[in-house]
């Protein structure tokens, strides 16, 4: 190989090892997924309900406030959101004692006591039966009622689910009354809406007496 071959091999290599090292020190601009669907409660940010948010009857002295609830993110294509709060150590396997449906995509949370009078719900939101109804616990059917699990219980699970979903009216979306179970709207929101189910959320807190 003559010494001018040589060079220009030389210098080839290097020129492709500049290339090499400056196609490996860039890298296009990371893109962040989006955000997750979140649900929290600032009044159950300790993790239990404290007597505010207990039921006021049944044996329990608590004030049955609706604890005020925010949520963020919201999955995009929402019309309306259903909340659902269940009881998941009841001895029946499961004890409903909020519902509240078709609130707007314009919401993003619910102030404290809001699910303890019709008027409080923003339109066209409703309350949903729970296994309250027709009880006067909750002070009209719909409305919250809080925990009272049996005294001496372990401390009871309270899972509450947020749903984003993509339908103006959840009853006749799903083909069921308004004034169905809230078991039935569960399984509407889980399973009968389909892919207009856009996202869900929890949030779990305890109680005991």
């Amino acid at each position: 190989m003559t010494p001018q071959r040589a060079a220009g091999v030389t210098l080839a290599t290097a020129l492709m090892a500049i290339l090499s090292a400056a196609v490996a020190c860039y890298a296009p601009p990371a893109q962040s997924a989006p955000a997750a669907f979140s649900l929290a409660s600032p009044d159950l940010a300790s993790g239990r309900f404290d007597s505010r948010f207990m039921l006021s009857t049944f044996g329990c002295h608590g004030g049955n406030l609706s604890p005020a609830l925010a949520w963020s993110h919201a999955p995009a294509g929402t019309w309306r959101f259903a909340i659902q709060m269940i009881d998941l150590d009841a001895p029946n396997g499961g004890f409903w004692h909020w519902a509240v449906y078709d609130l707007p995509a314009t919401a993003t949370g619910l102030t404290r006591g809001a699910a303890n009078r019709a008027s409080r719900l923003p339109a066209p939101a409703f309350g949903g039966n729970t296994d309250f109804r027709d009880t006067g616990a909750a002070g009209w059917d719909g409305g919250y009622a809080g925990p009272c699990p049996p005294r001496g219980d372990a401390p009871h699970r309270y899972r509450i689910t947020i749903y984003a979903y993509a339908a103006d009216r959840l009853a006749e979306a799903g083909g069921i009354p308004r004034t169905g179970s809230a078991a039935l709207y569960a399984f509407v929101l889980d399973r009968g809406l389909g892919e207009r189910l856009l996202g869900k959320a929890s949030i779990t807190a305890t109680a005991a007496r």
